[in-house]
């Protein structure tokens, strides 16, 4: 008698898939770390995204050792200077790009992420490249006030996403209450983090897009998309048992942005099918199905590089590749950007994957923020306290007397 087997429950209901986001997030903090170190003047750029990624291949193949599930990366390692906004990754076959390095005192902006059997966790981090390694001076000026601007927008974004109600006290009646009312409408959102933006004399990079993240997709079918430019709109409002990838952008500029002249190098497999007619161009999507999945890979990861330049064009043209553009602040001023992979569960919203807190005691701005409603938005908890481990500790205590 044959039993049919269950369908794996692949939401949050399944302790695995949280496991496993949070193993993927570990990884991708780690090499954001490491890689933080490296982004120091006068270093190449492009030596710094091959030593992010051979970082990744290593930490992931540590984990889930002898499981028959996939593993490896769900972004690249880019590093994108000063007035970049999208993730930056050149060639070491492109002598221009390739000889690429980074600038003292520059907003570098660093992205990366590591995927277990499909649950990717991707963290960016906006870091000031010193003079030299170890350097950690006092950021004051105009680069204090964006990174300033950056790590409230993003922590007022983070709130906004919590459903209304969920971390409400008191009576039943009044938790019901609280639960009625309607998450804030994407405009709102918007209207907010501008205002927090302009405390700091700085604009909202348009467009600024976050993506709800499922099982094999970082481009899920819910998003929310901040001062969004001509044509562009969000849709849906984060919900408990969902997974995002929050993005905030800002820009010491007008936050327009304009396409750069810097070749594509950044692309995903889409689910599209089409018959490619040049053997080159079936053999880089045939390495791109097994390396990447759907995830974004970078030209630089593929076997042969030069191989990898011109079989790309037939797979993005027959629409089974996509590319990401590289494109910046349209008056080229510096850009900051973070990225955080996100939890909402019953107990509020729970930083997966994230970029270290900014240290506020070394960035010195005289700007500050005055709104009062923001400011109340600031001080509510992003989760409620379970005390678990003051029970746990209780427990111990009981069991040791």
């Amino acid at each position: 008698m044959t039993t049919e087997e269950k369908p794996v429950d692949y939401t949050l209901n399944n302790p695995d898939t949280l496991t496993k986001y949070k193993t993927a997030a570990q990884i991708s903090e780690k090499v954001l770390a490491e890689v933080s170190k490296l982004c120091v003047a006068g270093s190449k750029i492009v030596d710094i995204c091959e030593k992010g990624d051979k970082l990744i291949e290593e930490e992931v193949a540590k984990v889930y050792r002898g499981k028959k599930i996939t593993k490896g990366f769900s972004h690249p390692t880019t590093v994108s200077p000063a007035a970049f906004v999208t993730p930056y990754t050149p060639l070491k076959t492109d002598e221009k790009e390739a000889a690429t390095e980074i600038q003292a005192g520059e907003p570098i902006k660093i992205q990366l992420g590591a995927q277990i059997d499909g649950f990717g966790s991707i963290v960016c981090d906006t870091v000031v490249a010193p003079e030299k390694e170890g350097a950690e001076p006092v950021i004051e000026g105009r680069t204090a006030d964006l990174l300033l601007a950056t790590y409230y927008v993003n922590e007022l974004l983070l709130r906004l996403m919590i459903p209304p109600g969920l971390l409400a006290s008191g009576t039943e009646e009044e938790k019901a209450k609280a639960a009625s009312v309607k998450p804030p409408s994407q405009s709102k959102i918007s209207s907010l983090l501008e205002k927090v933006a302009q405390a700091y004399d700085c604009n909202i990079v348009e467009s600024t897009t976050s993506w709800l993240f499922d099982r094999n997709e970082i481009e899920g079918s819910k998003k929310i998309v901040i001062s969004p430019g001509e044509g562009t709109k969000g849709e849906g409002v984060p919900e408990v048992g969902e997974v995002w990838g929050v993005e905030v952008g800002v820009s010491l500029g007008s936050g327009k942005v304009k396409q750069f002249e810097q070749r594509t190098t950044l692309h995903r497999r889409t689910t599209n099918t089409y018959a490619l007619k040049r053997p080159t161009s079936r053999k880089i999507l045939s390495e791109v199905q097994k390396k990447f999945g759907t995830f974004p890979f970078s030209l630089r990861q593929l076997e042969d590089e030069r191989d990898a330049k011109s079989g790309i064009i037939e797979c993005v043209r027959g629409n089974v590749i996509r590319q990401y553009e590289a494109s910046g602040e349209k008056d080229g001023e510096p850009v900051a950007r973070l990225l955080t992979t996100v939890a909402i569960t019953k107990n509020g919203l729970s930083k997966v994957g994230a970029p270290p807190a900014l240290d506020l005691a070394k960035v010195k701005s005289d700007k500050k923020i005055v709104d009062e409603e923001i400011l109340k938005i600031l001080e509510q908890p992003l989760s409620r306290n379970t005390g678990k481990k003051n029970k746990n500790k209780k427990k111990k205590a009981e069991g040791e007397e």
